[in-house]
């Protein structure tokens, strides 16, 4: 019995490593030309300039109106990885990701130590009608300011201009590195496979159903919409009103959003474990109730998103009747 099993485990595991080797050739030939401003070494680069900036700044600060700008570099460091991350190798992505994670832990512990939360006190006291409405968040402290958009719609294949559309794409044996879906209006898409990178741009009541994205997704403008997703970083701008089923491996980030809420991944299809394994998608982290809201940086809980609660969630999605569909 246990040489049945193991020889199961070698056959498991030499699947994946082809599976892997696959997939690291399809992202050899997306590499652009070395000459090129984009490669790996231009990235590193940069990449490595920015992190010690953001370092520097948070071994040396003690002034806690600080914060709010290492955060955003911080933030604006973690998008440059997810825009260039259909050009890297996945090893990159994965190193990328966890140094911007533990830039997060040391802003958070430096956070800690400059507002120190208040200690318990058994005194009792009237509180006043400012500490009231201090502690408690009226309307307009929740509600999403002026838009100041500063993402670009990507030159990528993708879908664009739909309306009342089933729209599917299949990825398996394709060399698509990104996908762009923009500017849709009560569609719903499904997307199959492996893709390096997603953007989403201006979405109204559509339902996303999507594989594992290996690197970053980027979402900006999308109101009344349902999003099943899985990826190893997204990052949610401008969202209103819409629920998000996740399998993501570092916190999901909102911003300048409000009523989105958050359950996990239930999207089914043929091949999905191998895809998410490829991916390194395979493993449920947790992650997707461990939001960070960018813009709130009170120690309180953030009032722009909850946990989707389990009776109104969707039940599993299976895309296996869908027929593939041109872009």
């Amino acid at each position: 019995m246990e040489d049945e099993e193991q020889t199961l485990q070698k056959k498991h595991q030499l699947m994946l490593e082809r599976l892997s080797a696959r997939h690291q050739t399809r992202l050899e030939t997306l590499k652009p030309d070395p000459s090129d401003s984009s490669t790996t070494s231009a990235f590193l680069s940069r990449f490595n300039d920015s992190k010690k900036s953001i370092a520097a700044q948070i071994e040396s600060s003690a002034d806690p109106s600080r914060l709010p700008d290492i955060s955003a570099a911080i933030s604006d460091l973690e998008k440059f990885v997810a825009e260039n991350s259909y050009l890297l190798p996945s090893y990159e992505i994965r190193s990328s990701l966890k140094t911007i994670s533990d830039l997060k832990q040391s802003l958070e512990n430096l956070t800690s130590q400059l507002i120190p939360k208040k200690k318990f006190s058994f005194k009792k006291s009237k509180p006043t009608k400012t500490q009231i409405e201090t502690r408690i968040p009226q309307p307009d402290t929740v509600s999403v300011p002026e838009k100041t958009t500063s993402y670009t719609i990507r030159d990528s294949p993708g879908f664009r201009h739909k309306q009342n559309q089933v729209l599917v794409q299949n990825f398996k044996g394709s060399e698509i590195g990104e996908f762009t879906i923009s500017d849709l209006d009560s569609c719903e898409v499904k997307l199959i496979g492996c893709v390096n990178a997603l953007f989403f741009n201006r979405l109204k009541k559509c339902k996303i159903y999507a594989g594992p994205v290996v690197g970053s997704i980027l979402m900006e403008e999308v109101e009344d919409c349902v999003f099943v997703l899985a990826s190893h970083q997204i990052r949610i701008h401008f969202a209103k009103r819409s629920d998000f089923y996740l399998r993501v491996r570092s916190r999901p980030i909102i911003e300048d959003s409000d009523g989105v809420r958050f359950a996990n991944y239930c999207l089914k299809y043929e091949g999905i474990e191998e895809d998410l394994a490829v991916a390194v998608l395979d493993e449920e982290t947790g992650n997707w109730a461990n939001v960070d809201d960018f813009k709130w940086l009170r120690a309180m809980q953030s009032p722009n998103w909850s946990i989707l609660p389990e009776e109104e969630r969707i039940g599993d999605v299976d895309l296996a009747n869908s027929n593939l569909s041109t872009s």
